[in-house]
């Protein structure tokens, strides 16, 4: 019998807040960048979640250190996935559909599984090959139902693809050598740590004089902030921590169905027979992945 990750269980009730929490934030993010830039938003944004996620660390009275030894580990892993995960991913959401720029990033788990296979000797099992071929299955009809909007706007799919490669790869440097830290406090450091380069961007890249957004813009990044990015890294950081790195990867093949569900109701954005099919397929390669078979006898 192939090997069961014993903590999936444990792990399952992060991934449904996984999903909810950014499966429903990428529709937002074309409201986030109306007033303000890119990098503005995602500065603020980063900054926001990081202190409020060190402040519950420490009223839990938890340790806000991290050994210097870990140190690079840290830094290597919050470039190639929070920087380039958060410009990358908003301005695809910009230039393509935010639905179809959800299902590019969410080719990580795609991603995740072939690093895993080639550098960490991560070979899938069968149970977890047939979940990554299904559920790949399911993001494959989502990206052949958007050809013609990355058709118009090449720059979008190609950043959609790079986010989801960058957030692989930083997901795997956390696996290879793992940060002995609770999650709450590795979220809040890399979370700050990111804000470093999209904070001077922001200045650098500044246009016009400064103002006061609107109460909508306001109200939409302070959600950003507070429940996906706070609440969705801390999650992710969590199963990143309780399972293989090909079994997370596939932890989060739902979040692009919400998204596309989510930006059909915001947007308007086309819900038809290839996108419940999709949401057929994800749901049963996640099932398959996570859900522990039962015993017999």
């Amino acid at each position: 019998m192939e090997p069961y990750p014993k903590s999936a269980n444990k792990a399952l009730p992060l991934v449904v807040v996984l999903t909810l929490v950014w499966g429903t934030n990428w529709p937002l993010f074309p409201i986030a960048v109306r007033e303000v830039s890119v990098w503005t938003f995602r500065a603020v944004s980063l900054v926001g979640a990081g202190l409020v996620l060190l402040a519950i660390a420490r009223a839990r009275g938890e340790s806000l250190r991290i050994p210097r030894a870990h140190w690079g580990t840290v830094l290597a892993a919050t470039v190639t996935y929070l920087v380039v995960w958060n410009v990358a991913s908003t301005y695809s959401a910009i230039l393509i559909p935010s639905g179809q720029a959800a299902i590019l990033g969410f080719t990580m788990p795609l991603w995740a599984a072939l690093i895993a296979w080639l550098f960490l000797n991560q070979r899938p099992t069968g149970r977890v090959l047939a979940a990554l071929l299904i559920g790949g299955l399911g993001v494959a009809l989502l990206i052949a139902n958007g050809l013609g909007a990355y058709a118009k706007a090449p720059l979008g799919f190609a950043l959609g693809m790079l986010a989801g490669l960058g957030w692989a790869g930083g997901t795997l440097l956390l696996k290879r050598k793992p940060v002995p830290v609770p999650s709450l406090v590795l979220t809040g450091w890399q979370l700050l740590v990111a804000a470093v380069p999209l904070t001077i961007a922001a200045f650098a890249f500044a246009e016009g004089p400064w103002f006061m957004p609107s109460t909508t813009t306001i109200a939409v990044i302070a959600w950003i902030t507070l429940v996906p990015m706070a609440v969705g890294n801390a999650a992710w950081f969590a199963v990143v921590g309780l399972l293989p790195a090909n079994v997370a990867g596939l932890s989060s093949v739902m979040v692009p169905v919400v998204a596309m569900v989510s930006g059909a109701i915001v947007h308007g954005e086309p819900l038809g027979l290839m996108q419940w099919a999709s949401m057929v397929c994800c749901a049963a390669g996640v099932g398959l992945a996570l859900v522990q078979p039962a015993r017999r006898g």
